[in-house]
C-alpha cells in the first residue's frame, strides 16, 4: 500500500497544490491506516475492514471532528485509487461518517481584543508581537498565511495584502491603518539591527529566519499570560473574531467569505450562528419579558 500512498500524496502536491501542512496530515492518517490493516491486500479491503478501522478510531477517544477528518482522508485516497484504475470498486462509499457536534467558534469581545493588542511592549520583540496580532485581527488571516508574508506582499499606500491561502490560491485582502502603523513601527526598529535589515521576510524570529506557525502560537500565549485572560485562545480565535465583528456591524456574508478566503459560502455561514447566539444572549439579558 505504501507506493499507492506516495502516488496519492504526489497527486495532492502537484495536481491539487496541497499545502505542506495538509500533506503532513494526510500522510499521518494514511500511514496509521496502513499499520492497522497490516498485510491485507488493497483489493481485499472491504466495508467490514473499514468499520473495524472506524471502531478503532472511536476506541481512542478522539474528538468527532478528528475522526471525521481522518475518514475524509480515507475517502479521498480511495476515490483516487478508483479514478486511476488501481481499484475497481470503492469500499468506503457505504461507510457513514459519525454525526458531529455543532461547535460554534470562540470569539473575543472588542474590549478583549483591545487588551491583547495593547499589551505587547515597545522593544523589538514587543513591536513584532503587536504587529502580528494587529495583522491577524485586521485581515482575518490564517496563521499559515501570516507566516508566508514577505515585505513585497504589503501595499502600504493601498492598504492591501497579497495573501497565499489554501491550495496556494492568491487573494488580495484589506489591512487597516492601525495594523499598517504597527508593521511600520516594527520594521523601523528592526532596521536598526544590521543582521535583520536586508531580510525580505515580514515577521522574523530571533535568528533572523521566517517565523513558524508554532512560534506565532507562542507569541499569543505569552501575551495572553500578561493580560490575564482566563480562557483558551488560539491565533484562529482572532480570525473568528474578525469575521464575527464584521457581521455584527453589517458586513454581508459574501464579502466576509471573500475576505476569509473560503471556497464555499457554507463554511462562512458558521459565523451567522455565532452572531445569532450573541444577539440572543443580549436579548435575554436586556428584555424585561425575555
Amino acid at each position: 500500500m505504501k507506493r499507492y500512498i506516495e502516488k496519492f500524496l504526489r497527486y495532492l502536491e502537484y495536481e491539487k497544490n496541497a499545502s505542506p501542512h495538509t500533506l503532513t496530515n494526510y500522510r499521518g492518517d494514511l500511514e496509521a491506516f496502513q499499520n492497522f490493516v497490516g498485510e491485507i491486500p488493497l483489493e481485499k479491503i472491504d466495508l467490514l475492514v473499514l468499520r473495524r478501522v472506524l471502531a478503532d478510531l472511536k476506541a481512542k477517544n478522539l474528538q468527532k471532528i478528528t475522526v471525521a477528518r481522518k475518514l475524509s482522508t480515507f475517502r479521498s485516497f480511495f476515490r483516487f485509487l478508483c479514478r486511476e484504475g488501481y481499484l475497481k470498486t470503492n469500499p468506503i462509499i457505504s461507510l457513514r461518517t459519525p454525526k458531529q457536534e455543532k461547535r460554534l467558534p470562540k470569539v473575543l469581545g472588542l474590549s478583549e481584543v483591545e487588551r491583547l493588542l495593547e499589551e505587547p511592549s515597545g522593544d523589538l520583540q514587543g513591536l513584532r508581537d503587536r504587529a502580528i496580532l494587529e495583522t491577524l485581527y485586521s485581515s482575518g488571516l490564517r496563521v499559515s498565511e501570516l507566516t508566508q508574508l514577505d515585505l513585497s506582499h504589503i501595499d502600504f499606500i493601498g492598504g492591501v495584502l497579497k495573501v497565499f491561502g489554501k491550495g496556494k490560491k492568491e487573494r488580495l485582502t484589506p489591512i487597516g491603518e492601525k495594523a499598517l502603523r504597527a508593521i511600520q513601527a516594527y520594521l523601523e526598529r528592526r532596521g536598526e539591527k544590521r543582521s535583520l535589515r536586508n531580510s525580505q521576510v515580514l515577521f522574523l524570529n530571533k535568528s533572523g529566519g521566517r517565523l513558524s506557525q508554532r512560534s506565532v502560537r507562542r507569541v499569543l500565549d505569552r501575551v495572553i499570560r500578561k493580560t490575564g485572560l482566563a480562557y483558551h485562545i488560539s491565533p484562529h480565535t482572532l480570525r473568528h473574531s474578525f469575521a464575527t465583528h464584521l457581521l455584527d456591524r453589517g458586513a454581508d456574508l459574501r464579502s466576509v467569505q471573500e475576505l476569509l478566503g473560503h471556497q464555499h459560502l457554507s463554511t462562512t455561514q458558521i459565523y451567522t450562528h455565532v452572531t445569532a447566539e450573541r444577539l440572543k444572549k443580549v436579548y435575554e439579558k436586556a428584555h424585561p419579558r425575555a
